[in-house]
């Protein structure tokens, strides 16, 4: 492998060009070019590999924490221990049986909405473009409460009304908003219009049902991960193996949409056909996150927009955005069981929270920055 120097790389008066650095005061490094011996190449910015590796170590370090946590605390240096196989035979079932797939599946569906929320928005080229907000979340949530309320139906079936609902509602929302192709402010309004329809077709349904399968489906409308076991993680995890690299295989694409069909097509860009592929792959994302853990609130609206901030880098961050996502999410549900005391809440309500605050604090941001 060897490097070659971006266009921005710096050079003093009569001196050598110093290749990877940037002409900013300090000397500081910025992207680089990699190429590949195949002819393949890419673009390395050192802070977006810097945030990506703090990021997955957060999110490792509160993993160890959230399995060591429960009515039988394990210490850290026992977790370890424990997932290299060298705890006793009761830390082997509680870590591996009971703890690590609810972990894993934190950490999944936390993966899963931080890269469908930044797809999303890249695609729609609008911080507000995230399935929150385009109504994929609430679609997936009617199908999963027309499984409870009309059809009984257990917790497999839960599952897939659920991924079914999600995809129906992207393609309704896709249709909607198809004319000449789809644009990005079109996109949003069709989706906050069909989140208003399937909101209210949500309310009905509860209205609609008994009083169990009311309990029920409240409870999995909060977002929960309470009982979450090797059946939810091995669909999530074959979903992103095969989806990730689908998607990054066509992130140089989703750069280009960034700065509109003309340009776009311009430069050799499918515009319909990589959106198409993308916003495929954003509903089967967040499609499969909501079918494993119901409706986690505002992941995938923060999850991108903490990374961008975090990376200062253009573009949809999209690695950034996946692992924000995932730290994001099994630290929040690590606080709902450790910041109430005795009462622990749904990582529904801890994520809606943060969340909720986040969003009020953007827009008193931008609203100072006069944007808004």
């Amino acid at each position: 492998m060897k490097t070659t120097p971006t266009a921005g790389s710096g050079r003093a008066p009569g001196g050598p060009r110093t290749p990877g650095t940037t002409g900013t005061p300090g000397g500081t490094r910025g992207p680089r070019a990699v190429r590949t011996p195949g002819g393949f190449s890419f673009r390395l910015e050192t802070r977006a590999l810097a945030v990506v590796v703090l990021l997955v170590l957060a999110a490792l370090a509160a993993s160890v924490a959230l399995i060591g946590t429960g009515d039988f605390p394990i210490p850290a240096s026992d977790v370890l221990k424990t997932l290299a196989g060298q705890g006793n035979r009761g830390q082997e079932f509680i870590v591996r049986e009971l703890r690590l797939p609810r972990v894993l599946v934190a950490l999944l569906v936390g993966a899963c909405l931080g890269l469908g929320g930044a797809l999303f928005q890249s695609v729609a080229r609008n911080p507000l473009g995230s399935p929150d907000v385009l109504g994929l979340s609430q679609g997936s949530t009617a199908g999963a409460l027309v499984v409870i309320v009309l059809l009984s139906g257990n917790a497999t079936a839960v599952t897939l009304g659920a991924l079914v609902g999600g995809l129906a509602t992207g393609l309704a929302i896709y249709l909607l908003a198809w004319k000449q192709g789809v644009h990005g402010y079109r996109l949003v309004l069709v989706g906050i219009g069909v989140n208003a329809v399937a909101t209210a077709v949500n309310g009905y349904l509860i209205t609609k049902a008994d009083f169990v399968d009311a309990a029920r489906a409240v409870n999995w409308l909060t977002g929960s991960l309470n009982g979450r076991d090797w059946a939810q993680v091995w669909p999530l995890l074959v979903l992103c193996a095969v989806l990730l690299p689908l998607v990054l295989a066509n992130a140089r694409g989703l750069r280009m949409l960034e700065m509109g069909d003309d340009v776009s097509y311009a430069l050799g860009v499918r515009v319909e056909r990589v959106r198409l592929l993308l916003m495929g792959s954003a509903v089967l994302l967040t499609a499969a996150a909501t079918a494993a853990a119901g409706p986690v609130a505002f992941v995938a609206l923060t999850a991108p927009q903490l990374a961008r901030r975090l990376t200062r880098s253009p573009g949809p961050n999209l690695v950034p955005s996946l692992c924000m996502g995932a730290a994001l999410l099994v630290t929040a549900d690590w606080a709902s069981q450790r910041a109430f005391g005795a009462d622990q809440l749904p990582v529904g309500v801890v994520t809606g929270v943060l969340g909720g605050a986040y969003l009020l604090w953007l827009l008193v941001t931008e609203r100072r920055k006069g944007r808004i």
